[in-house]
């Protein structure tokens, strides 16, 4: 039975600078565009009931075990960077935020969710949740892929429904920006919380499905969904390696490796020569790229000289 081994990978152009890997990309056999997207990539392995991915609640049970059945919202560190004409978000989530702080700003923030009846709740330091009252409309908000780099007024809800949501963010953002963790994250070159990023709305699914033996990853929100779905979730190194129990990527047939925010140079270092080996071994490569891109490389695509990347 042939080995697949599913990739979760950057955008196609970014990862065209390393050389062999062009080359092959180049031979490899192109499959149907699909919509871009990190979290749509992930749909494409994991199935829940429907709607949209609840990653609240899911991230919640995963670091706190007390999603319930209530409704959850990811409220996650960001960096926001003013503007003449409006604001942009720079950065959500993994922005090294320690522990201590993480405390200390979410402590800070707690009477602005408390008077709208929510709760402010930390998860790990990198991603913290507010719990919402059930009977509360929780608009749509993209996901910080999405809404990175754009202007942040165009991505908030709009209308009388997302009034309170922007008066909620507005009074975060006042209170984070008199915070002195922000300035001592500024000296040490760190860039400020200044806003939380809300996204990711929906109670506990009752069921996740996944079709892969091992997923090997190091997003939170992989981790929630593998566990949900009852597959072994490693930290993606150990898919170079030999898992604790001896099995290691090769021995599973259908296998997830995430490197999705992987740079051009620790892909071309640390992964592109074990996938090669892996390709020349005889198994099969489905590449997922962020930009939507999909295909499929195969030992006997080597013999394809005549294309050129």
């Amino acid at each position: 039975m042939t080995r697949v081994l599913n990739l979760l990978l950057p955008g196609r152009d970014k990862l065209a600078v390393v050389a062999d890997f062009a080359g092959w990309i180049a031979r490899g056999t192109e499959l149907p565009v699909a919509r871009p997207g990190y979290l749509h990539a992930l749909a494409e392995h994991f199935r829940w009931p429907g709607g949209p991915l609840p990653a609240a609640a899911l991230i919640r049970q995963a670091v706190a075990g007390d999603a319930g059945d209530v409704l959850w919202v990811c409220a996650d560190p960001a960096w926001v960077q003013p503007e003449l004409n409006g604001a942009r978000l720079l950065g959500c989530g993994n922005l090294a935020v320690s522990a201590d702080d993480a405390t200390a700003m979410v402590s800070a923030l707690r009477d602005t969710f408390d008077e709208q009846g929510m709760s402010l709740l930390v998860g790990d330091p990198q991603h913290w949740q507010l719990r919402v009252p059930g009977n509360l409309p929780v608009p749509a908000f993209p996901d910080p892929e999405e809404a990175l780099g754009a202007d942040l007024f165009e991505q908030l809800p709009q209308g009388e429904e997302g009034r309170r949501w922007r008066a909620l963010l507005n009074e975060a953002q006042v209170v984070l920006h008199h915070l002195p963790q922000n300035a001592e994250r500024m000296r040490d070159g760190l860039p400020p919380v200044n806003s939380v990023w809300l996204w990711g709305a929906g109670a506990m699914p009752e069921w996740v499905e996944c079709g892969q033996g091992r997923i090997y990853s190091d997003d939170l929100l992989v981790w929630a969904l593998g566990q949900k779905a009852g597959v072994d979730v490693q930290p993606r190194p150990v898919a170079r390696g030999v898992p604790t129990d001896g099995v290691g990527a090769a021995d599973v047939p259908f296998t997830l490796l995430d490197l999705q925010d992987v740079q051009p140079t620790a892909f071309d270092r640390d992964w592109w020569p074990w996938l090669r080996g892996r390709l020349e071994s005889g198994d099969e490569l489905r590449l997922s790229f962020a930009d939507g891109r999909r295909m499929v490389l195969r030992k006997r695509h080597r013999l394809r000289f005549w294309r050129k990347p």
